[in-house]
């Protein structure tokens, strides 16, 4: 999809959008289109239920008056409440409209409107932004699509009285639209295509943008204790693989931590042993490729969803590939630990137990509360290698939090009360929400096993919370934050920047968290 700014104008030819305030009031070019067309845009308002609300929208095909192919009338609703969400959606929206019909290419004429949170260069950079985002498309595996049954907008021109402003906003909100697109298609790649190793593959393009990478493998792994991990992985064909991005947007930390005996990791004199100025700031992924249950095996029905069960690792790699791309001034980490939970003579039964990479000891009472075992000996590994500022893990977790929240939020926890309100501001700047929810105590009583330090499932009761306890347990006093995104990583319906299928849930997020609280300026 190509986006492009031009001066705003009133083309006599072409496929034309034009905004109505609600109540059908016309902006000035709205109203000067209305005067080429002889007066049939305020014809129109008065003869039907279009009223220029929020969300609606009529298209007009050869209107009458003109050489116009096609008028696409949207609703820009109230101009106080029209800001860069709004005007997401109206891009999104316009789009949707749009792509059916046949037009290659659409001109929108979007004026200055003086009562908007947001001036024309950003309601413009973010309408195209929209735009963009919801003309994301995964059908590599289609060989059989009729010209007709694609979409045929390529192109979409906004008019602007501010276009060259416009054009420098969009260009960074590209970059992380970018960024979306290339999460969307991790998880949108079948089991049989994405597996560990070759989501390590994709992770390793990220070299191209300057970011390091390091794979390790199982062998690796268990030699530096991460037995919880590789607990999950022993029923698969497929090795378990950790990847580490590293951005070093700040110039490289003093020194660069190394391994020590046993596994540890210590840092050179005058590096990684204390956070510190240059310190990363850290982002955690769940990277289940493939989550059959294991042993205690999902039901058949629609088990074919969970091969995006490792959309919180493609979420990591997506944020880090956005930072790198736009050259922030920041340093970060991301560590994604990546595994297929299958059923084999050789998986790990329930009852099991396994020593974690912190040497605290699990009961595994259940072999489908996998993704928390992985994220346990990465948080600890994270935590002990890097010394971060904070750590911020992502995960499809748990399914008591659709219970909980459905799919309009993501969970947050968070042993860090600033964390929790940056990310929910960050959340709420990009339209991607967080709600947060307790730990304590009392939960943390849950998970108290009889024959170890912990099991990995407490009761039927606050199964998301007693999984935000667990992990806790593997952070010690570093500030954490868990976003439980097992409601938003997918949707099942077009929504207003995201079509039906994966979300990218988390890169906008992110990226807007760090650019907002810590990018040096």
């Amino acid at each position: 999809m190509q986006i492009s700014f031009a001066a705003l104008d009133i083309p006599k030819t072409g496929v034309v959008v034009a905004g109505v305030i609600e109540d059908g009031v016309l902006p000035p070019t709205t109203k000067a289109l209305d005067d080429q067309l002889g007066g049939l845009i305020t014809r129109t308002l008065k003869g039907g239920r279009f009223r220029g609300k929020k969300d609606q929208s009529l298209m007009l095909l050869s209107p009458a008056g003109g050489g116009l192919d096609a008028l696409l009338l949207v609703g820009l609703g109230k101009e106080s409440a029209l800001g860069a969400l709004r005007s997401e959606a109206l891009g999104s929206q316009i789009y949707a409209a749009l792509a059916p019909h046949g037009h290659a290419e659409a001109y929108v004429a979007l004026d200055a409107l003086a009562g908007t949170p947001v001036d024309a260069a950003g309601l413009a950079a973010s309408l195209g932004l929209g735009a963009l985002l919801r003309a994301y498309r995964f059908d590599k595996y289609f060989t059989k699509l009729k010209d007709e049954e694609k979409p045929a907008l390529g192109s979409l021109v906004i008019g602007t009285p501010e276009a060259a402003r416009a054009r420098t906003l969009f260009a960074s909100m590209a970059t992380t639209a970018d960024a979306v697109a290339f999460t969307r298609d991790l998880v949108s790649e079948p089991g049989n295509v994405i597996n560990p190793a070759t989501l390590a593959e994709q992770a390793r393009s990220l070299a191209d943008l300057g970011v390091e990478v390091e794979v390790l493998s199982e062998k690796e792994m268990r030699k530096l204790g991460m037995n919880a991990l590789l607990g999950v992985a022993q029923g698969s064909a497929n090795e378990a693989k950790l990847v580490v991005l590293r951005w070093c947007g700040l110039g490289k930390p003093d020194a660069a931590a190394k391994k020590g005996k046993k596994g540890k990791r210590t840092a050179d004199k005058g590096g990684d042993g204390e956070a510190g100025a240059d310190s990363p700031l850290a982002f955690i992924g769940k990277g289940v490729t493939f989550d059959s249950g294991g042993i205690s095996i999902k039901p058949a029905a629609n088990m074919e969803d969970m091969k995006w069960d490792m959309a919180g690792a493609a979420a990591v790699v997506g944020v880090i590939r956005a930072l790198a791309a736009r050259k922030a001034r920041v340093n970060a980490v991301g560590a994604i630990g990546l595994v297929e939970n299958m059923p084999s003579g050789q998986a790990q039964r329930p009852g099991d137990v396994v020593t974690s990479l912190s040497g605290q000891t699990i009961e595994v009472i259940n072999t489908d509360a996998e993704g928390r075992l992985v994220l346990a000996d990465v948080l600890w590994y994270v935590k002990d290698r890097f010394k971060p500022k904070l750590m911020v893990d992502l995960a499809t977790l748990t399914g008591a939090i659709i219970i909980a929240l459905g799919h309009e939020h993501a969970g947050l926890f968070a042993t860090d009360d600033e964390l929790a309100d940056r990310l929910t501001a960050a959340g709420a700047a990009v339209g991607e929400p967080l709600w947060r929810l307790p730990l304590g105590e009392a939960y943390d009583k849950q998970i108290k096993s009889d024959i170890a330090d912990m099991k990995n499932v407490g009761n039927r009761s606050a199964g998301s919370i007693t999984a935000a306890q667990f992990l806790k347990r593997f952070v010690e006093g570093t500030p954490w934050a868990h976003l439980d995104i097992a409601g938003v990583a997918w949707t099942t319906t077009d929504r207003e920047t995201a079509p039906k299928g994966a979300t990218g849930f988390g890169v906008r997020l992110l990226d807007r968290f760090v650019a907002d609280n810590y990018e040096a300026r």
